[in-house]
């Protein structure tokens, strides 16, 4: 090989083993590009199904307050009510969940959880989740005040947990929960 044939395969080798070993390297020193003057193009928003039935949702929060077998029912028929809400005027939204925590309904709680229901602060308060309830405590004290369904106090729903959930209306108590 020839002095100027391998400083050429010298060169061209190093080149090559540099962008192999460090490829964002050779990318991170490009300038960046410039702002493009006209506005990306939005994409369509997919179609949305259309909205429950509000005398089904109504139907579903009343019967999961106390009816498990209806509450089963109207789930197995219709999926989506799970999460659904119905306001009962002014703000009081309740989700079927909500209505069992506040009525003390363990089984029909622990059954919407179980088909991913979200669970809130009075659901566990209610439920006896005492490492639940003093984790959201301890981050926003402030919910010691907050309210539930129907304007139902964190308390209450402790105290609708009965025996299970003492620990949690000890806990409320001592944190100065009314």
């Amino acid at each position: 090989m020839t002095r100027s044939t391998r400083r050429n395969f010298v060169t061209r080798t190093a080149g090559g083993l540099i962008l192999v070993s460090t490829p964002l390297g050779a990318f991170a020193q490009t300038a960046p590009a410039q702002p493009s003057s006209q506005p990306a193009p939005q994409q369509p928003v997919p179609k949305r199904p259309d909205p429950l039935a509000p005398a089904m949702v109504q139907d579903f929060v009343r019967k999961a307050h106390t009816d498990l077998p209806a509450t089963k029912a109207l789930l197995a028929e219709q999926p989506s009510l799970l999460n659904a809400t119905w306001d009962w005027g002014g703000g009081d939204f309740e989700m079927g969940i909500g209505g069992a925590g506040h009525m003390g309904n363990r089984e029909i709680a622990e059954f919407l959880i179980s088909q991913g229901g979200r669970l809130d602060i009075f659901v566990a308060a209610m439920l006896g989740k005492l490492d639940i309830v003093r984790a959201l405590v301890t981050a926003w004290p402030n919910l010691l005040q907050s309210k539930g369904p129907h304007g139902i106090s964190l308390m209450r729903h402790a105290n609708a947990g009965g025996e299970a959930a003492k620990e949690v209306a000890d806990y409320l108590q001592m944190m100065g929960a009314a």
